[in-house]
C-alpha cells in the first residue's frame, strides 16, 4: 500500500525523499478534493496531510474518516510553524459520533 503526502511543496518533497508519493496543493479546498480522491483508491493505505490546510475542513475530514477508515488520513504539522495541540479524545468522539 502507498503512502501519499498532501500539502505544500516543502511538505510533500520531504516525504518524497523518504519514498512516499505526494500531491502538491495550493489551497485548503484543493487539499480536501485531493484527499477525497485518494481515499477512493485501493492502493493507498496512508494519506499524510499538512495540518495548516485542514483547519478549514476538519469537520468534513472527520466525517470522511468515520465513513472510510482505510486509508488512514493523518494530519501532521508543517515543517515551518508551531504544531497544534491535538485532543485525541475529542477527535475520536467526533469520528465515532459519540
Amino acid at each position: 500500500m502507498k503512502v501519499v503526502a498532501v500539502g505544500g511543496p516543502t511538505f510533500v518533497n520531504g516525504f518524497k525523499l523518504a519514498g512516499a508519493d505526494g500531491v502538491v496543493v495550493t489551497s485548503a479546498e484543493e487539499a480536501y478534493q485531493r484527499i477525497r480522491e485518494l481515499v477512493q483508491r485501493p492502493d493507498v493505505g496512508l494519506v499524510i496531510v499538512s495540518e495548516d490546510l485542514t483547519e478549514k475542513f476538519r469537520q468534513e475530514l472527520n466525517e470522511l474518516r468515520a465513513r472510510k477508515p482505510v486509508p488512514l488520513v493523518y494530519e501532521l504539522s508543517p515543517p515551518v510553524g508551531k504544531p497544534r495541540k491535538i485532543d485525541y479524545r475529542k477527535l475520536l468522539r467526533e469520528v465515532l459520533g459519540v
